[in-house]
Formats: C-alpha cells, sequence, structure tokens
C-alpha cells in the first residue's frame, strides 16, 4: 500500500508540479498553486521535480529488484557463475589429491621395496645404497608435500614450480636405486615442451614407474618419451608378473587417464603382448 501510494505520487503529482512550475514562470495563473505569483525564477525550479521522480523510479526499482530476488531466489546467471565457481574449486581439489597421491605414493613405494630390498640382502654397502635412495627420495616427496601444502595456503608459488620431463632422471634413478632395471630413451625437443604437458607427463611417468615397483618389483623397464609432430607420446613398458597376470586397477591408473583427458590427450593401460604397458598420448597445441 504504501509503496504504491509514493508511485501514484510521483509518477503524478511531480510531473503536474513541473507544468505548474513552468506556467507560473511564463507568467500563466496555476491550476493547482493557489496564491503562487507568476515569476520567471520558477524556470530554475521546473526541473527539480522531475530530478526527484528520477530518483524515486530509481529507489523504487532497487527496492523491488531487492524483493524479488529475496522472493525468487538467485538468477539463473547467478546460479550458473555459483556451479562454475563451485566446480573450479572441486577441480583444484581433486588436482590437489591426485599430486599428493603420486608424489607422497611414489615416494613411500620406493622407500618400503629399499627396506625390504636392504633387509634381505644383509649387505652394509648394499644397505648403505639403499639408505641413500630412501633419504634422496624423500627429500623430493618433502618438497611435493610442501609445494601443495603452499597450494593450499594460497601463497603465490607459480605452477612452474612443479616438476616438468626434464626431471625425470631423478624417477629413473629411484626406480633403479630400487632394483628395477630401467630403459630410457626421449626423442625430440623434450625441454622445450610447453609447461603443462610436460609436468602432465612428468605425474604420468612417475604414477607408471610407482606401479611397476608396487605390483611387478625389480624387473626390466622400457621407457619411451617421444615428441615431435603434434603429440607427446609417453610409454612404460614392463613384464607382467608371474604371479598376477590379470589387469591392474586403482586410483593410479584411473588417474593417468583423468590428467591425459583434461589436456585433451588419451591414455591407454593394459596388458599387451605379455607385457604391462601405459601409454599417454597428449596434444602439444
Amino acid at each position: 500500500m504504501l509503496l504504491g501510494a509514493v508511485a501514484m505520487f510521483a509518477t503524478v503529482r511531480l510531473p503536474v508540479l513541473t507544468i505548474e512550475l513552468a506556467e507560473c514562470a511564463w507568467g500563466l495563473p496555476p491550476s493547482f498553486l493557489d496564491g503562487l505569483p507568476p515569476h520567471r525564477a520558477y524556470a530554475l525550479l521546473a526541473p527539480l521535480p522531475l530530478l526527484a521522480l528520477y530518483g524515486v523510479v530509481l529507489g523504487l526499482g532497487a527496492l523491488v529488484t531487492r524483493c524479488a530476488r529475496r522472493l525468487l531466489g538467485p538468477s539463473a546467471a547467478e546460479r550458473l557463475a555459483a556451479l562454475e565457481e563451485r566446480t573450479e574449486q572441486l577441480l583444484e581439489r581433486t588436482r590437489i589429491a591426485r599430486e599428493l597421491h603420486d608424489s607422497i605414493g611414489h615416494a613411500l613405494t620406493v622407500a618400503v621395496v629399499q627396506a625390504g630390498a636392504a633387509r634381505a640382502a644383509g649387505d652394509p654397502e648394499f644397505t648403505g645404497r639403499a639408505l641413500t635412495a630412501i633419504e634422496e627420495t624423500g627429500r623430493a616427496a618433502l618438497e611435493d608435500l610442501e609445494r601443495v601444502l603452499g597450494v593450499l595456503r594460497e601463497t603465490e608459488r607459480p605452477a612452474g614450480a612443479r616438476p616438468t620431463l626434464a626431471d625425470a632422471d631423478r624417477l629413473l634413478e629411484s626406480a633403479r636405486a630400487s632394483g628395477a632395471e630401467v630403459d630410457f630413451r626421449a626423442t625430440g625437443p623434450v625441454e622445450s615442451l610447453p609447461g603443462a604437458v610436460s609436468r602432465e607427463g612428468y605425474r604420468i611417468l612417475q604414477e607408471a614407474l610407482t606401479n611397476v615397483l608396487r605390483h611387478a618389483g625389480a624387473v626390466p623397464v622400457r621407457v619411451r618419451v617421444t615428441a615431435g609432430g603434434r603429440q607427446l607420446a609417453v610409454e612404460i613398458s614392463n613384464p607382467l608378473p608371474t604371479a598376477r597376470s590379470a589387469p591392474m586397477s586403482g586410483s593410479g591408473l584411473r588417474g593417468i587417464r583423468e590428467r591425459a583427458a583434461l589436456l585433451g590427450g588419451s591414455a591407454r593401460t593394459g596388458p599387451e603382448a605379455g607385457d604391462w604397458l601405459v601409454r599417454a598420448e597428449l596434444p602439444l597445441s
């Protein structure tokens, strides 16, 4: 009721008041403003009711909009924006969880394999090398953990601080120190790959080597990294363990496929000609 009365007064009386003031300015007798003597100075006051009308319209519009939002809830655009923000948060959490799984899982696998081999060997020299490998792998894992925690604390560490395929030597050395015979060959401009592709290629290689040590043990591993044309190919193969030839499954293999898919590529994992094969193809553009 009050809102309707204000709207009625503003839309009817204020324009009439402007007309009355204009008439007084031109020397005409006003119709409603009885007793108001004509004077040209009223021409300066004539726009004021229109300005007041403009302010009332803006105020009523904002009030109606607020009431509509309260009654109807967020608009479709606002709901879409909130959904996109929530999706980005979930993707970031998934990426951080995958980073932790890959880096920490690799370090723990190497440490377990090294400790078991050192205990079985009973050789002080071998035990010393195993402890050194465990220490180096643990340091690298701590660096990765600190970086991920830095992301959670919203520090300004750039994405470029994440390891890339240029740092693959430390993965190969930790796998070799665990007893695996790694045959590694890189072809093409691996050092100049796009950052995102190189970082995801590193994580794919890390997860694949971790799976080899965890499920097959100290076996020969063939690693081929090929950068050329419009894609990067990362291929890791090893003999299937005799005790278990069934395909492996788990979050690690799913993570490899997800990493490749996020970049518009593809990955396949499974037995092939007596070997366990992991092959990921990532587009370079």
